[in-house]
């Protein structure tokens, strides 16, 4: 398991640099977190509303598919910053499984990578969350109903631009995430996620997919 880890680690970090860039949710500023399984087959789109700590409230859409041994996440969206500070969103993300449940540990586990970016009023923001997303499936016997409790601690390196420029605010974020994915059936998913730690990465967000 140990070897099968730092594999994925090396390769998701040469596939994010080759192929993401600086552009998910934790990216983004929002308390959106990752089970460590995808919900599609072929691909996924849907939409998040969130109530980040530091801001009043974000709604963005995103679309995921798989490449590889990878999910790759595409999100944008808008943010309320306050009464009459506004924002826009945008990120990238990463996941690929690194760890499979045995007798020995009974979650399963994902490494996921990003970068996004905060855009508007007040200091822009730059998000690279690295994160291990462990879970597990539950199934309802006799229903098409699954779900997915899992927890997702993160590290957040953060940049904000400001008179002096890139990199005069940088400091490095930390946050737990817990969340349950709710696949309803073969087309349509229900994620709700909480994180605790720092802001903005602490709140709530609820999001709904279509999935093919």
């Amino acid at each position: 398991m140990r070897r099968n880890l730092w594999r994925g680690m090396a390769a998701a970090a040469v596939a994010l640099g080759l192929g993401a860039g600086t552009a998910a949710a934790q990216e983004n500023g929002s308390p959106v977190y990752k089970s460590p399984y995808r919900s599609f087959v072929h691909h996924e789109a849907g939409a998040t509303f969130s109530d980040p700590g530091g801001y009043d409230w974000t709604l963005e859409g995103f679309y995921s598919y798989g490449w590889r041994n990878f999910d790759v996440g595409l999100r944008a969206g808008y943010v309320k910053i306050g009464p009459n500070a506004n924002a826009i969103s945008v990120g990238a993300d990463l996941r690929t499984r690194v760890i499979s449940w045995s007798e020995h540990f009974p979650l399963d586990g994902s490494l996921t990578l990003g970068g996004g970016a905060v855009i508007g009023d007040g200091p822009d923001v730059l998000n690279i969350p690295i994160g291990l997303s462990l879970g597990r499936h539950i199934e309802l016997e006799g229903s098409k109903t699954t779900f997915t409790p899992y927890v997702q601690p993160i590290i957040v390196p953060r940049f904000a631009t400001d008179i002096g420029g890139l990199g005069d605010n940088s400091d490095i974020a930390f946050a737990v995430g817990l969340g349950v994915d709710i696949n309803l059936n073969r087309s349509l998913s229900l994620r709700v996620s909480g994180g605790i730690g720092d802001s903005p990465f602490d709140g709530v967000g609820v999001s709904v997919a279509w999935i093919r």
